[in-house]
């Protein structure tokens, strides 16, 4: 049995320079994107100059640009500059998304985009993007691979630096027991496994075919040097190689006694089109693991 020592680091692939923008991602996909927001989006015309949303701006703040405050956008026509502070950061350009993570975590705008020239896009706020995937679930997995591109980048980085002191790592819990165990009854009874204390679940560079949901006991995982996060009851993890087929990029263990739910890439689907809502609260984890592990790199 292999030995889980979360403080040694196994051996890293190179990683990739990851952009900011989705649409640098290898999984991004113009015309999936292109499809879903034009069937069921708000289409949206900005002239040139105009603000889309600003920085810092929440959910339920009124206020100017408060219509389009929790709303993610496709460019058909134009392009958007996004600036932090008075700082440029990127332009979007025709045929790309914009403005995701506030839909997906909830959370204030982390820029201001400002229309170069006049545009026309399509938006979805959250609700509307939860019901859009339930007819294309694929959206889901597209916009995971896109995020987890940037972990990939992030998990190299921390990887090549020694352990950081005071950082406590990141627990997780994302689901509900109540969506746990909605989850549970739409998989197969072997969907469910276990692991003792103390137990190597996978490690970095191996394939996988699984994601899990942890249902009790807790999970922890490391990369490099650094344990990143502590998996509880109502948490996942291992996404990356079920929804693009990558090799893990981090060790996971059983840090106790563990009961976790297995799940690959065709019951994910499957769930996703049965219950919309767990695609949501999966795409909000990967961003909430994102946002913690990238404030590691400060």
């Amino acid at each position: 049995m292999d030995d889980m020592d979360f403080t040694k680091p196994q051996a890293q692939t190179a990683a990739a320079s990851a952009p900011f923008k989705a649409s640098n991602s290898r999984f991004y996909k113009p015309e999936v994107a292109a499809t879903l927001f034009k069937s069921v989006g708000r289409e949206d015309r900005f002239t040139a100059g105009q603000k889309v949303f600003v920085e810092d701006e929440k959910a339920s703040k009124g206020g100017l640009f408060s219509r389009n405050a929790t709303r993610m956008f496709y460019l058909a026509e134009g392009e958007v500059a996004l600036t932090i502070g008075e700082r440029p950061l990127d332009v979007v350009k025709a045929g790309e998304v914009f403005g995701e993570m506030a839909v997906i975590s909830g959370r204030p705008r982390s820029a201001t985009a400002t229309a170069r020239i006049d545009c026309v896009a399509y938006s979805l706020d959250a609700p509307e993007l939860q019901a859009a995937l339930a007819r294309n679930p694929e959206f889901a997995l597209m916009l995971a691979s896109v995020m987890f591109d940037r972990l990939r980048f992030i998990a190299a980085r921390l990887a090549s630096r020694p352990r950081a002191a005071g950082v406590a790592p990141m627990e997780a819990k994302f689901f509900e027991p109540h969506m746990v165990a909605e989850l549970q009854e739409a998989l197969p009874k072997s969907a469910i496994v276990r692991f003792p204390q103390q137990t190597l679940i996978f490690r970095e560079g191996q394939s996988g075919s699984f994601m899990y949901v942890v249902k009790a006991g807790k999970v922890g995982i490391a990369v490099g040097a650094t344990i990143v996060e502590v998996v509880v009851p109502g948490g996942t993890f291992g996404e990356m190689a079920v929804v693009d087929q990558s090799p893990r990029t981090a060790r996971a263990g059983a840090i106790d006694e563990c009961e976790l739910l297995a799940i690959d890439r065709a019951s994910l689907l499957h769930v996703i089109e049965v219950n919309p809502a767990f695609a949501m609260a999966l795409l909000k984890a990967v961003a909430e693991r994102l946002r913690h592990m990238n404030n590691q790199l400060q």
